[in-house]
């Protein structure tokens, strides 16, 4: 099922969309070409044009010139497991920075002794797939990856990092960015510490709307279609209690089920506003 509010890249490029397309050269010189894996297509992006709020670092005197040189080549990958173990690192290189999501939603899983816990990522958050996977940690641990939607990854290698460096605020936002999704991390263990189910549930659809929900005059709407296992790893439960909670907040017409996401009623939970304020954007 396709996601409505992240547009094809060949609907943009019917519109003129600047993003469709990528010159094959910048300031610095021309790019080096990449040749793609077979579940992945190689482009080129601007990443501040792409990534405004990234820009926004950066005196706006400053914007213009940084947005042309700090370009990146992209790779796109399709829905459905991913193991980016396997070729990431030599992407970035090692004196890169890491992958950049410009668009799509993605979810890390993690294992010890049967027992899971998930964390989903989107736009703008800062991934190094390949670190801490090397198999030395003292307990035992599976992981995985999976692309819910077809996503698009800025390489920031080592050319696209020294671009970066002659702006410190761009390297202070993407430090920032790491933090805030440890940050994240943290909410989501208080949150799957309620001892029921479908508080767990309810709270973190309220921590979800915060990053992605858009506020209408009937609720909240959450346009993120994510499967009952995928809930299931992200509160720690089961996913049969999950599908039975879902049901008794519906019941209670504290969710409303859509087509793609949920659209949520009333004010968030008391408990979630004391581990971090909520602040939904407003939208159609």
């Amino acid at each position: 099922m396709a996601f409505p509010w992240f547009a094809s890249r060949d609907s943009r490029a019917a519109r003129g969309d600047w993003t469709a397309c990528r010159p094959l050269t910048s300031r610095r010189g021309i790019l080096p070409t990449v040749a793609p894996a077979p579940a992945l297509t190689v482009t080129l992006s601007y990443i501040l044009r792409e990534d405004p709020e990234l820009a926004d670092a950066l005196p706006p005197s400053q914007r213009a010139r940084a947005a042309d040189e700090c370009v990146a080549a992209t790779r796109s990958v399709k829905r459905g497991r991913w193991q980016p173990e396997d070729d990431a690192a030599g992407w970035v290189g090692p004196g890169g920075i890491g992958l950049l999501v410009l668009e799509g939603l993605l979810v890390r899983r993690v294992g010890v002794d049967d027992r899971f816990g998930a964390e989903l990522l989107g736009e703008g958050d800062l991934l190094r797939p390949w670190q801490g996977e090397d198999g030395g940690a003292t307990l035992s641990r599976t992981s995985g990856w999976r692309v819910l939607e077809a996503t698009r990854l800025a390489v920031l290698d080592g050319a696209v990092a020294a671009s970066i460096a002659a702006y410190p605020q761009l390297t202070g936002r993407l430090v920032a960015r790491a933090l805030e999704r440890s940050r994240s991390l943290a909410i989501n263990m208080a949150i799957i510490h309620q001892s029921r189910v479908n508080a767990r549930l309810l709270m973190l659809l309220w921590h979800l709307a915060d990053r992605w929900g858009r506020v209408r005059s009937d609720g909240v709407v959450l346009p993120l279609h994510l499967t009952h296992s995928v809930l299931a790893d992200l509160v720690a439960a089961r996913r049969p209690t999950v599908t039975s909670a879902l049901s008794e907040l519906a019941r209670q017409e504290l969710i409303t089920p859509r087509e793609r996401g949920w659209l949520l009623h009333g004010e968030p939970p008391g408990e979630l506003l004391q581990i971090q304020p909520i602040h939904v954007a407003t939208g159609d």
